[in-house]
């Protein structure tokens, strides 16, 4: 038999065959198998948490302010044992909230208070995501550094966190309180109101009504609807501010659809079931612009059975319905386009944002910013800065894209359809002397606690390089016959005038 090949090798001693059994030296192979294998395993293991750390990363990055605003979160409960919370500034320095004496004390008037407790939050946690908690990173000094905290060890001083400063004008959010409670129409609805400027994304206003003193909360009960923020919570059904988006569809998929005349008889049958236009009207013959400018339903349930809900849905995707919203400074309920397989009559009730589509007040606020930035829609922001307990800048914010939602051309075409409701279309109660305001006027059918209702809503902007700002006006359960034109629109009309007559608050 022929020996083995497996062999030693030595400088004073030749070499000879290998005296050891082939079991053996498979045995041998068997170990460098294995060790490659375990090799193998720990390059695999060392991957599996490079990737874990990547997204440990990522995750800190996207979801950090929502772990740190976690009520039962042990890390940050043991915090506020231990740190006193930062103060909260607006754009103009006016201070919002701070600690005093250990308690958590807000702005002496309290129309002001009301006016700005669901995005500033309340002490005792019941509005979820306002700053108060959502910012909780900054206000309880989880952002100081090492050489900050070693310090407060060896100092009487005790530890405090950040300032947060933000792009809000809590002036502004009074007086749109005010403006809800001039009008006979809006006087004491619910309702909300968001400002936000479309080249940069900052929240000037956020108003949510009803409100409640965040200083005096003893007579409202826990997990009452007056803590929720419905700016950011409340999903509406958008009505006919959705034509913006329709109409969107519409010029990017119907050749020639700006030439066209399209009939309004009155009354649309769609698998036996009527659609009406307000009053029953008839409008007969309209061109596209004019369609939007009346806000004809027939013609837009027309326009959406010509398109189909596949294509519908896609514009309104495009706009960031059924996206997962993840802001930095927001937590915002996600916009419904619906999915399922559905009727001609849901569809064509779409046209005109019917049949179970649904958006907050900031989501719809950022539709008409977009059209405004020639179809660029930027991040809802709120933080500019913080600051360390000595007033060194600790963060500065700046502009975010969101998403692309439409062409320039789409845009462009959309601005000027835009301009005509406001100057001669639905929403001339909203226009304002010295100002190009663009908008859509919007009435939808809802529900509330069993019974048929209506909200009015207004979506616009000031066409300008100078007060480049965006508005969603929306007023709960209006009276019958009444519509956004006269209850919504004039209230984004008074917002228009207030940052028009205080431009130096809102030029810097």
């Amino acid at each position: 038999m022929r020996p083995s090949h497996c062999v030693f090798r030595s400088q004073s001693v030749p070499a000879a065959p290998c005296s050891f059994s082939r079991p053996l030296c498979w045995e041998v192979l068997s170990i460098k198998q294995q060790r490659f294998r375990f090799k193998l395993l720990a390059f695999v293991l060392f991957g599996l948490f490079a990737l874990l750390a990547v997204y440990g990363v990522y995750s800190i990055n996207t979801y950090g302010n929502r772990w740190f605003a976690y009520a039962r979160n042990p890390r940050v409960r043991a915090q506020k044992q231990n740190v006193t919370a930062g103060s909260i500034y607006d754009r103009n320095g006016i201070l919002l909230a701070s600690t005093v004496d250990g308690k958590r004390v807000y702005q002496p008037d309290e129309a002001s208070r009301r006016a700005v407790v669901h995005i500033i939050g309340d002490s005792e946690g019941q509005v979820s995501n306002g700053v108060e908690g959502f910012q909780t990173a900054y206000l309880y000094g989880f952002k100081s550094s090492l050489l900050e905290r070693l310090g407060y060890l060896f100092s009487d001083t005790p530890r405090r966190g950040d300032d947060v400063h933000l792009s809000l004008d809590s002036v502004l959010c009074t007086e749109i309180t005010g403006y809800f409670a001039a009008n006979p129409l809006t006087r004491g609805k619910n309702g909300a109101a968001v400002v936000l400027n479309y080249k940069t994304g900052e929240v000037i206003a956020s108003v949510s009504l009803s409100a409640f003193d965040p200083m005096n909360m003893g007579s409202v009960p826990a997990g009452s609807e007056v803590y929720w923020n419905r700016v950011t919570q409340s999903l509406y059904p958008p009505g006919s501010t959705f034509k913006v988006i329709t109409t969107a569809a519409a010029l990017e998929n119907i050749p020639n659809i700006t030439t066209m005349n399209i009939t309004c008889n009155g009354g649309l049958d769609v698998d036996g079931q009527a659609i009406r236009d307000y009053g029953n009207a008839t409008h007969t013959s309209l061109t596209l612009k004019q369609a939007f400018t009346k806000s004809c339903n027939n013609i837009y349930a027309l326009l959406a059975l010509d398109m189909g809900d596949a294509t519908l849905r896609k514009t309104a995707e495009s706009f960031g319905f059924n996206a997962n919203f993840l802001f930095r400074d927001f937590v915002v309920e996600n916009s419904v386009y619906p999915t399922g397989t559905r009727s001609r009559f849901e569809v064509a009730m779409s046209g005109f944002g019917q049949s179970s589509i649904g958006a907050t007040p900031m989501h719809l606020c950022l539709v008409a910013a977009a059209i405004a930035n020639d179809g660029v829609m930027m991040e809802p922001t709120l933080l500019t800065k913080t600051t360390t307990p000595t007033g060194a800048i600790r963060d500065t914010f700046g502009p975010k894209v969101y998403r692309t939602a439409l062409s320039p051309q789409t845009a462009g075409t959309l601005q000027q359809y835009m301009r005509a409701v406001v100057t001669g279309g639905t929403g001339t109660r909203a226009s304002v002397d010295g100002l190009i305001i663009c908008g859509k006027t919007g009435s939808a059918e809802s529900s509330r606690k069993g019974r048929d209702v209506t909200h009015g809503l207004f979506i616009g902007y000031i066409d300008s390089d100078e007060l480049p700002y965006a508005v969603c006006v929306v007023v709960e359960d209006i009276v019958d016959g009444e519509g956004g034109g006269s209850t919504a629109a004039p209230i984004a009309g008074e917002i228009f005038k207030y940052i028009r007559d205080h431009k130096e608050s809102f030029t810097h």
